[in-house]
């Protein structure tokens, strides 16, 4: 009862929002008026919310189900800020990609956050990968990625001592951030504007009444014992004028809980969860650049990742879930248990272009769980971003798929969004 009163003592004192009267959602619910939600505090929805009251003037509220904020893919991925290589070019990842990467560069220097310019070589280990390689050369240059250079083996080795390749694609445009730092600045920036956060806090669907929204919101404790579909009333109910789901891993399932919007137009759910294993026994780095392979089905390939600190960690690899349905995935019962055997796998792996790999020298760290929109040898699929003329509910904007290159694109993919829908 306490969990439930600080919930929606929380929500109605935030200024936007104006009490109505109603029991239509059921007897002891409340309904609040209010001008902006954002559905995930992850840091595309963050960003999302700092670009909506900073520079469009809109009073935002951001529903997190978790404790607090980037709990999801936007704390379990590899921090790496990529050039816009891979992706075909005019898709929302190339242009949201190349657009974010030089927002977030320029934003980190101005605000201080923690990050390096290091670079990235994609290497070809043999010979029937080096057409790969000559591939995403054009593909990036036809993106925009400024500064790509084809070098021989010789050349990459010099400039990486333990590297094994034939040839390598350099990128000088990529790097590293502390992906931690770069949400607390977001946040701030959007409290200063007077965006609000309320965390333990779950959407967990929405009806219509006469071309409104009403966002149905519970305390996230009372969510886990839910028997959907029939869960009962809501804790209480929000009455938007915009509503940004940018839930994440959540996303699709809950807009399917959207009662009167187009089913067809939502995409099927995929997930892929992605181990990371880190390298001990060292005393320097044996890298002082990121190593990627060329591109496997579902991801990139396990790579060499270098944190702020110099730490080395490799990943992540793909693993393709199949046991998570919408309830799941509005329960937040994902597992990202690192099974320690998985490392047999990535010794062959990095060992193709680290040959001096060590055995024992892996250790599990975490896993990640990334959003797909397309199952494996499905291709490439695109963002996906979906406002009324897609499904027929005012007000609603919808963000499917925010995989890699996510976190790169954040600022971007925020921009877009208020300018197109604010």
């Amino acid at each position: 009862m306490m969990k439930l009163k600080k919930l929606v003592r929380n929500l109605v004192q935030i200024p936007s929002m104006r009490k109505i009267c109603s029991l239509a959602a059921g007897e002891g619910v409340q309904k609040e008026k209010t001008d902006c939600v954002v559905i995930g505090a992850g840091v595309v929805g963050i960003a999302v919310a700092r670009e909506l009251s900073l520079n469009h003037g809109r009073n935002v509220l951001v529903i997190e189900s978790a404790s607090t904020f980037g709990t999801g893919s936007s704390s379990r991925n590899s921090e790496v800020i990529h050039g816009g290589i891979y992706y075909p070019p005019n898709s929302l990842k190339a242009r949201f990609c190349v657009r974010g990467r030089r927002l977030l560069y320029e934003y980190c220097k101005e605000h201080g956050i923690p990050h390096k310019q290091i670079g990235k070589l994609i290497v070809a280990c043999g010979h029937e990968e080096v057409p790969k390689l000559n591939y995403l050369l054009n593909r990036g240059i036809e993106n925009g990625v400024e500064g790509l250079k084809m070098m021989e083996g010789s050349e990459a080795m010099s400039m990486e001592p333990e590297l094994q390749c034939l040839r390598a694609l350099w990128s000088p445009t990529s790097g590293i951030i502390d992906s931690h730092s770069l949400m607390l600045s977001l946040m701030g920036e959007a409290e200063t504007h007077g965006t609000t956060f309320s965390y333990n806090s779950t959407v967990t669907g929405a009806h219509l009444e006469e071309n409104q929204i009403n966002l149905h919101i519970s305390d996230t404790k009372s969510v886990k014992n839910f028997d959907f579909p029939s869960q009962g009333y809501p804790d209480i109910t929000l009455l938007p004028k915009l509503v940004v789901n940018a839930a994440g891993l959540t996303s699709t399932a809950l807009a399917r809980r959207f009662n009167g919007i187009n089913l067809g137009v939502i995409p099927p759910s995929y997930y892929a969860r992605g181990c990371y294993f880190s390298l001990s026994n060292i005393t320097v780095s044996p890298f002082k650049h990121l190593i990627y392979p060329v591109p496997e089905d579902g991801g990139l390939g396990v790579h060499v990742t270098l944190d702020l600190d110099g730490n080395v960690k490799f990943g992540p690899d793909v693993e393709w879930l199949s046991d998570i349905d919408d309830v799941s995935s509005l329960q937040n019962k994902f597992d990202y248990t690192v099974c320690a055997d998985r490392a047999e796998k990535f010794y062959p792996a990095i060992r193709r272009y680290y040959p001096s790999l060590k055995d024992t020298s892996l250790q599990p760290g975490y896993a990640g769980i990334r959003p797909k929109l397309s199952g494996p040898r499905d291709g490439f699929y695109d963002f996906m971003i979906q406002g009324e003329e897609f499904h027929g509910i005012p007000g609603l904007v919808n963000l499917f798929g925010i995989e890699s290159p996510g976190l790169t694109s954040s600022m971007a993919i925020a921009e877009y969004v208020a300018t197109k829908f604010s």
